[in-house]
């Protein structure tokens, strides 16, 4: 699969403060006037000079624009996390008895958003099988918002992105979608007719494992309504340092995706054929995809046969490391065993059929042949455990 025409990642060093070739970082929370009449205009809304980084900062700005130009929207906003992202784009819209129709297998954070919070003030949340593209369609009437994610957290289950899109749209129903997975350059979801984008920046766009940072795209009334209701009242701002790091992490963004594309079909495709292996979770071994996703992230699963040992298997591992988080350059695993403790979230691995034997793969930029030589190693010791 090959990407998309997309803009350039780089900002051309001639439009660069002081043709900089990379990014200056403004960490500076307030921005200062002249006059008494230049801040009466700021806030009387006659001007657009800055007053304060919780509204707005160059640094963030810059990557804002780029994300923007990248999904192809007018508008973007940054957050301190994937999670401020998620509630900036759903909370702003939706009020008590309305309904959000939810695609299943979703993030369990979400869940536990619609399950707990948006529950609590009356907001009901329906969960359809994404892979059902009528059955979502026909959960449509009625609803405030529809909730996306292709593909789906732990099954990695994707969706008919542009007929769910359309038909959201006919019904008067709001989409959202969350990108993280596939990035702005393996699926443009607005070009799919889907409204408001979510990022998880502190994943792939960042690629460091060393940012939190949420973002949002979608047209400029979207996200001027998610300004006046999120933004500056929820007090969820990207900061400007976190801003550089992902605009540095942007710099070699379509390399790295590359990479975690190409390692993470390798070690699916090996694992496939691995008898410990009872099933493999990942959108390239599954039905053809849908039109719009035209490549692969490195995160999937893999469900361990019976009579292996789980905890045996995690801890044999040396080159792949137990963790949280994706999008890095390191292997990552979380055992769906240990991740059903997580306080409020077992219902949704419970509810979504993700198996206690499941474990998540996040694929680095390690050489393939360590990662497959150490998933080798480490079912080897599970297996002699059990026998």
């Amino acid at each position: 699969m090959t990407t998309s025409p997309r803009p350039d990642l780089i900002t051309p060093v001639q439009e660069a403060p002081f043709c900089a070739s990379a990014p200056p970082i403004f960490q500076a929370t307030s921005f200062l006037f002249d006059s008494y009449a230049q801040i009466a205009d700021v806030f009387a809304g006659r001007s657009n000079r800055l007053v304060y980084s919780r509204g707005d900062n160059p640094t963030v700005s810059e990557l804002e624009g780029l994300i923007a130009r990248l999904e192809g929207t007018q508008a973007a906003r940054g957050f301190s996390s994937g999670m401020a992202a998620i509630c900036g784009a759903v909370l702003p819209f939706v009020k008590s008895g309305d309904t959000i129709v939810a695609v299943e297998h979703l993030y369990s954070d979400a869940y536990r958003l619609f399950e707990t919070v948006l529950r609590r003030f009356g907001v009901r949340t329906v969960y359809v099988d994404g892979t059902d593209t009528q059955a979502v369609i026909d959960a449509l009437p009625g609803a405030r918002l529809v909730y996306l994610e292709s593909p789906t957290s732990w099954t990695f289950r994707v969706q008919d992105v542009q007929s769910i899109a359309t038909a959201a749209r006919m019904q008067g129903v709001l989409s959202v979608i969350d990108n993280s997975w596939a990035t702005p350059l393996f699926q443009r979801p607005c070009d799919l007719g889907v409204d408001l984008v979510v990022h998880a920046a502190s994943k792939y766009l960042s690629g460091h494992s060393d940012t939190l940072a949420g973002l949002v795209a979608g047209p400029k009334d979207l996200i001027a309504q998610i300004d006046h209701e999120a933004t500056h009242l929820f007090g969820g701002r990207m900061s400007p340092m976190d801003a550089f790091l992902v605009l540095r992490g942007m710099r070699t963004l379509e390399m790295r995706m590359q990479a975690h594309m190409q390692g993470g079909l390798t070690v699916a495709r090996a694992l496939s054929n691995d008898a410990r292996i009872t099933k493999v979770h990942h959108p390239a071994l599954q039905d053809a995809p849908p039109p719009g996703l035209t490549g692969y992230g490195g995160l999937f699963a893999f469900d361990l046969a019976q009579g292996l040992d789980v905890e045996r298997f995690c801890n044999a591992l040396r080159v792949i490391r137990l963790g949280v988080s994706w999008g890095g350059p390191e292997s990552l695993i979380v055992p769906g065993q240990a991740a059903c403790g997580l306080a409020g979230a077992a219902n949704a691995f419970q509810r979504f059929g993700v198996s206690a034997r499941t474990i998540r793969l996040a694929v680095g930029l390690e050489p393939v042949e360590r990662i497959l030589a150490d998933l080798d190693h480490a079912l080897g010791l599970g297996e002699q455990v059990a026998a």
